[in-house]
């Protein structure tokens, strides 16, 4: 953990903010029938992803598994950077930064497990849920108060667009359309 200064200069910095799924965009668990896989997405979540596209911030999916529930929620937060059933999620964030030219510095990644150390090591800024693993939780810049899939993304795109004095005029916009 940083202090605060420091990490609203860090957050300051970001431009894309990628995210791992399972015990972060949606709930640690999924429910598998016979043909078919469920998640449960939480809709302010959704509601900050588009809120901060809006204010140009690029977003990603790095997840291990293959879901088409995760295909459909990134299609429906127009999401177009999905990576599904990756082992090396470092490289695949690497190539996202790339393709976008940013550094390092201006990726924030948030994950809630093991497989996600390597990213959040990489990129400037690293995210976690309140619910993430312990060896995670030690680890990066920000532990939301919220558990993953209940709020935790919103918490971080907050953090990023007021660090970044853009929240005010996300507010406000909704205010003139009320």
């Amino acid at each position: 953990m940083h202090d605060d200064a420091q990490l609203v200069r860090k957050l300051q910095r970001v431009k894309l903010i990628a995210l791992d799924v399972d015990g972060v965009l949606a709930e640690r668990g999924i429910i598998i029938g016979a043909d078919s896989e469920m998640k449960r997405f939480d809709i302010q979540d959704g509601q900050g992803i588009v809120v901060a596209q809006k204010a140009q911030l690029v977003f990603a999916i790095i997840s291990g598994r293959d879901s088409a529930a995760t295909t459909r929620r990134a299609k429906e937060l127009g999401i177009a950077e999905v990576f599904q059933g990756v082992r090396a999620k470092t490289g695949v964030l690497k190539q996202i930064a790339a393709r976008h030219n940013l550094h390092h510095e201006a990726v924030l990644y948030m994950g809630d497990d093991i497989q996600d150390l390597g990213p959040m090591a990489w990129a400037g800024v690293s995210a976690a849920p309140a619910n993430a693993n312990g060896e995670v939780l030690g680890r990066v810049d920000i532990v939301t108060r919220a558990e993953g899939g209940r709020g935790a993304v919103r918490e971080v795109v907050e953090l990023v667009l007021k660090a970044q004095n853009l929240w005010s005029a996300v507010v406000e916009a909704y205010l003139r359309d009320a």
